[in-house]
């Protein structure tokens, strides 16, 4: 069973950047397809972005996608968000989760989640 562990998290301005990172152990982690998730206040958990151990991406939709980009590293196991021109319904705890295989957007397709980091965008 795979661990994974966010960092990144933090209070910003509006139009502001933040990086976050999710470290995985415990796993094959050039395996794995790796997702990020976000869940705002009194909201269902909703999919952001997903990259497959090719470095193929998914995104949410066009509200995130140039603004949020995912990568890896696979020599670090890492899978990092990079968040750029923040707004504050970007506010939410960011978390990431894994799967062996192919893409997925629900949260039932990622078998390993981590425990979140708090992104909060001021006005």
């Amino acid at each position: 069973q795979v661990q994974l562990v966010e960092s990144g998290g933090g209070l910003v301005q509006t139009g502001g950047s933040l990086r976050l990172s999710c470290a995985a152990s415990g796993g094959t982690f050039r395996t794995y397809t790796m997702g990020w998730f976000r869940q705002a206040p009194g909201k269902d958990r909703e999919f952001v972005a997903a990259i497959h151990w090719t470095g193929i991406t998914r995104y949410a939709a066009d509200s995130v996608e140039g603004r949020l980009t995912i990568s890896r590293d696979n020599a670090e196991n890492t899978v990092y968000l990079q968040m750029n021109s923040l707004k504050p319904e970007d506010t939410a705890i960011y978390y990431c989760a894994s799967r062996t295989g192919g893409f997925g957007r629900n949260e039932a397709d990622f078998g390993s989640w981590g425990q979140g980091t708090q992104v909060t965008v001021s006005p």
